[in-house]
């Protein structure tokens, strides 16, 4: 749990406190167990609240570190959305659901997977393994066929000499063996980065074709 972030309690009838987030929530007694017994919900419910309650980005990002560092069942889940159809946010779960993917290591891994998504490019696979004889490579997510790769590069890796050198090693590797690497920093645009995956993407013969919200995405993701 991150300190700076509230812990949310949900419950018929709970006073607000600083540093809580009360819901008003039915939740029934098999959607609740214990951690060094306090009573918090299943990896299954967090889901299913995570999916509703946070802004689309957000709530996505949550998903992946979930199923990242616990493993759940989506279709128990979806089971869960459709035995609670009223309630609030369900709408945006069923539609985040089919996107949760636990490869993905970091919140911004996340957010440009959705943005690539959102964008019409084919749904990028995470965590790709790249034999090169001696060791594997991991990528953060890409497209296997065209060997196209997009990779993010936090802080460390630019204030850690050790990681860049590192970095600038697995890149020439990567490159010789035919693989292409978008690089994305925080302070990219997601314009610029969808510029370059869809040149490194058409330049290995794929074919993009975008729908009205697709282009919109493009336009106006910010």
């Amino acid at each position: 749990m991150e300190p700076t972030h509230p812990i949310e309690l949900a419950g018929v009838k709970i006073r607000a406190q600083k540093g809580m987030v009360p819901r008003a929530e039915q939740v029934a007694d098999d959607e609740i167990t214990r951690i060094a017994g306090l009573p918090v919900t299943t990896r299954v419910r967090t889901a299913f609240d995570l999916g509703r309650h946070l802004d689309r980005a957000e709530a996505l990002t949550r998903l992946d570190a979930l199923m990242w560092n616990q493993v759940y069942s989506i279709a128990e889940v979806v089971g869960l959305a459709y035995a609670h159809p009223r309630a609030h946010g369900v709408k945006q779960l069923r539609e985040l659901l089919p996107l949760v993917d636990g490869g993905a290591s970091s919140p911004r891994e996340s957010r440009i997977r959705l943005l690539l998504i959102d964008s019409g490019f084919p749904r990028p696979e995470t965590q790709i393994v790249v034999p090169t004889g001696s060791y594997a490579i991991f990528l953060d997510m890409g497209w296997r066929e065209y060997q196209v790769a997009v990779e993010y590069d936090g802080d460390h890796h630019r204030k850690d000499r050790r990681q860049y050198v590192k970095d600038i090693a697995r890149l020439r590797m990567l490159e010789a063996l035919g693989w292409i690497v978008i690089r994305v920093i925080a302070e990219d645009k997601p314009q610029d980065v969808i510029a370059r995956v869809e040149a490194a993407l058409v330049s290995r013969g794929c074919l993009i074709e975008i729908n009205e919200m697709q282009r919109f995405t493009r336009t106006f993701a910010a």
